[in-house]
């Protein structure tokens, strides 16, 4: 006993000159920039704390709606603030061109939990050079269950139709998904979309659609569309089916999702170029693309996730005794009029796109017309 006690007294006069093990500082924290609203929160749940706690690396997260202008300033400069960056995989396409993401390691994520090898398991086209794909949401309309007694939407035509379902609509402020269901209002295959949207004929139709609708709200933030139809500050509204879910789901909004036209697209995860901590970031994306985290992410807001093996295990909401695979946008009974979007094509006529789409917007749909001077500030 006394020799033990000499030993114990010794290793603590040897341990006085050693410094403690230092906690994280926010320096230390991986910088995440991601959407807000009831996406990151499910984020938090099922992927950020559970990455904490496996790794001891903190996650910081910052918000944004979407865009490439800042990340091609903080490039530019480089001075980039963020370690990863939640992106549609068409901006992430064109961000990868341009040259403003990090490539990604081929076998950056993990197998699944049978072995099967990650590029057999994830969808098609998900794994990307710079971004791989995690989940796979839905730009829908959603409307009012009491704005329209006796009737209700049920084609993504009604959403143009103001003489059988009056009032106010809520659009993103983008090209995107609203020349689709422009152009599907005519009854445009789905397969022909993007072909006749490559012709002057075909934006002129699109616009021309747009152009028809009054009162219209145009949104930026993801959480505005909800927000806007709970209100009762518009009828119907576009916006992702994640956040509609949610406002039915913790705020008993009276909306219902008209899943007809929806338009599927995939979410990645992308490093863009000079970032602080690519190591933590690659490490953050093969924990969070694993089949056990997507599958959780997916019982906490209903997008699709990207593995075939996180699907198969989405069950009930962790805290509603709700199906959750009813509400994912790629299940059968969603997905019947969906329209894939066509990643490729934004990524090469993004810009060109939006700057057609803001001169419209500015010149009160001057360029319904397609006359080049309404293309002039």
């Amino acid at each position: 006993m006394a020799t033990a006690k000499r030993l114990i007294l010794a290793l603590g006069v040897a341990l006085i000159g050693v410094p403690a093990l230092a906690e994280p500082t926010a320096e230390d924290a991986l910088v995440v920039l991601s959407w807000g609203g009831a996406y990151e929160r499910a984020q938090h749940e099922a992927l950020f704390e559970p990455f904490t706690a496996a790794t001891g690396i903190p996650v910081r997260v910052r918000r944004y709606d979407g865009g490439l202008e800042a990340l091609r300033r903080a490039v530019t400069k480089d001075e980039v603030p963020w370690d990863l960056i939640d992106m549609t995989r068409s901006e992430a396409m064109a961000a990868c061109e341009e040259g403003l993401l990090t490539p990604l390691p081929s076998d950056l994520a993990a197998p699944a939990p049978d072995g099967t090898p990650a590029a057999h398991d994830f969808l098609p086209g998900a794994i990307g050079r710079c971004a791989l794909t995690h989940t796979v949401f839905a730009t829908v309309v959603a409307y009012r269950r009491d704005a329209f007694p006796g009737q209700r939407p049920t084609t993504i035509a009604d959403l143009f139709d103001q003489q059988r379902f009056p009032g106010p609509r809520a659009l993103q402020r983008t090209p995107a998904v609203n020349l689709e269901w422009a152009l599907r209002s005519y009854r445009v295959p789905r397969e022909e979309l993007y072909r006749l949207l490559s012709t002057p004929r075909g934006l002129r139709l699109a616009l021309d659609r747009l152009a028809e609708l009054e009162s219209i709200h145009w949104w930026e933030a993801g959480d505005a569309p909800p927000r806007l139809l709970a209100e009762g500050k518009v009828v119907m509204a576009s916006g992702y089916n994640g956040r509609f879910f949610d406002a039915m789901l913790h705020q008993d909004a009276p909306l219902e999702i008209l899943w007809d036209g929806q338009v599927q697209e995939h979410e990645t995860w992308v490093i863009p170029r000079g970032a602080s901590r690519p190591e933590a970031a690659r490490e953050f994306i093969r924990f969070a693309t694993t089949t056990e985290r997507l599958a959780e992410l997916a019982r906490r807001i209903p997008y699709g996730p990207a593995r075939r093996s996180a699907t198969l295990q989405v069950t009930t909401h962790p805290d509603r005794e709700v199906d959750m695979r009813l509400h994912i946008p790629t299940h059968p009974l969603n997905a019947a009029g969906a329209i894939i979007k066509d990643e490729d094509w934004y990524a090469r006529t993004q810009a060109r796109l939006n700057d057609y789409f803001e001169a419209w917007l500015a010149t009160d749909g001057c360029l319904v017309s397609m006359n080049e001077a309404c293309l002039t500030p």
